[in-house]
């Protein structure tokens, strides 16, 4: 006895149809009523708003995991992948075949990117301005002991100080003035003239300025800058597996432009020589504070979108990040398990939070009240420029409204023994 029933999956009603089918059962044929099914692929006014309700952002998020000291930083590309590209070069070089290599691995610009990164740079720009300025208005705190970083006129009083002399605190932070490298860490590169030449040794390594990391990936991505030079090449470089067949030979680097206006534009390209006292307060705080969030989001995109072409390098065990195919060979890295490494850094494929990070800081409603340890999960978390910026009267973005569980209201601390 055979009967088919034709079955088609639908997201709305099922409109069913009967009919008769003749089929042999036993020795005689016989007339059996059989049910097909059929649906309709429309989406009902319910259907779409439990769609939209699904794709609507998370009402509450985690936050942010501190990443242990004796431990190394996970790796951003799975292993299995890395090991598959690995196994691929291997086999190439063994056959004397050269890596097929595409702008900006192989030494050329990506001319799409030029704009990009021109725009990363005005806005890193204005971001070390706007938050000079802003230091005049809203106050920031930093621990002498550890690196935490309080917004608000007076520090909390969570107890999670794991600096020198804590245990005698009771964890409690030794707060004093913030400067704008305690809302904008300075993460630092070394900038090379050509990325592909000699590498950065321990012994050489005074012959290089170091720079922000934002600025020597905006330089090598295509902007121009007379105080730091960098080659430009024509012709493209060649590999076979990890030699460097043909790099275009190796170009005397030359002396870079040093005026009185380089220095000016030093001083805006770096948080060190950006004092918060050298600057005026704003007459429009809340403009000011609107115009300094939405650069500082346009940067991590933009950085986002560099990276996501130009190599970086970061340490898997500090926070040392280079700007290139390859680390560099110093030997500064003072972190886990250093003397088994000889100092040398592990190098990794960087993200974002490595190269701008996001430095995280507690977010309440109200500034001014106290902070207490007892009530730390109902308290939400943002990064200290997006922190500073809300208070100062800008709109909080919708990216980190999770996180900052705005729509948390924080207890007493009779009604949080009470709170399940």
């Amino acid at each position: 006895m055979e009967i088919l029933n034709g079955v088609c999956f639908s997201l709305a009603g099922i409109n069913r149809t009967r009919g008769n089918k003749l089929v042999k059962v036993g020795s005689q044929p016989q007339h059996i009523s059989c049910a097909s099914s059929r649906t309709s692929c429309e989406y009902s006014p319910a259907d779409r708003k439990r769609h939209e309700r699904f794709q609507r952002p998370p009402q509450n998020v985690d936050l942010p995991e501190i990443q242990p000291k004796n431990k190394k930083k996970p790796f951003p590309v799975p292993i299995k992948k890395m090991l598959k590209e690995s196994r691929q070069d291997k086999k190439l070089a063994q056959m004397r075949i050269e890596k097929p290599l595409e702008p900006p691995k192989n030494g050329l610009l990506v001319p799409e990117l030029v704009p990009v990164a021109y725009e990363v740079l005005d806005n890193w720009k204005v971001l070390i301005r706007g938050v000079s300025q802003l230091l005049n208005v809203v106050t920031v705190n930093g621990c002498r002991k550890c690196p935490q970083v309080h917004v608000g006129p007076v520090g909390h009083q969570i107890q999670d100080c794991l600096g020198s002399g804590s245990q005698r605190r009771n964890s409690h932070h030794s707060w004093v003035g913030g400067s704008v490298n305690d809302v904008l860490i300075p993460i630092e590169s070394y900038h090379l003239f050509d990325p592909f030449g000699r590498r950065v040794k321990h012994e050489t390594r005074f012959d290089y300025d170091r720079i922000p990391a934002i600025v020597e990936l905006c330089i090598q991505a295509g902007v121009d800058l007379p105080q730091y030079p960098s080659r430009r090449r024509t012709a493209p470089v060649r590999m076979i597996g990890k030699k460097v067949i043909d790099r275009g030979g190796f170009v005397e680097e030359p002396k870079p432009h040093r005026s009185e206006d380089s220095v000016s534009l030093l001083a805006e390209l770096d948080t060190f020589n950006n004092r918060q006292n050298q600057s005026s307060s704003p007459s429009n705080v809340k403009e000011l504070a609107e115009r300094t969030l939405e650069a500082y989001l346009n940067v991590r995109r933009g950085v986002e979108q560099l990276m996501s072409k130009y190599t970086v390098k970061a340490c898997g065990y500090c926070s040392e990040v280079h700007v290139g195919p390859w680390g560099h060979n110093v030997k500064l890295c003072g972190a886990f398990k250093h003397q088994w490494r000889d100092g040398k850094h592990g190098w990794q494929d960087a993200v974002v939070d490595e190269v701008i990070p996001p430095n995280y800081v507690w977010h309440v409603p109200d500034p001014s009240g106290p902070l207490r340890s007892k009530l730390r999960s109902f308290y939400g978390k943002a990064p200290a420029v997006v922190e500073l910026c809300v208070q100062a009267g800008a709109e909080i973005p919708d990216e980190y409204r999770p996180m900052m569980r705005t729509d948390i209201v924080i207890p007493d601390a009779e009604e949080a023994r009470m709170a399940a």
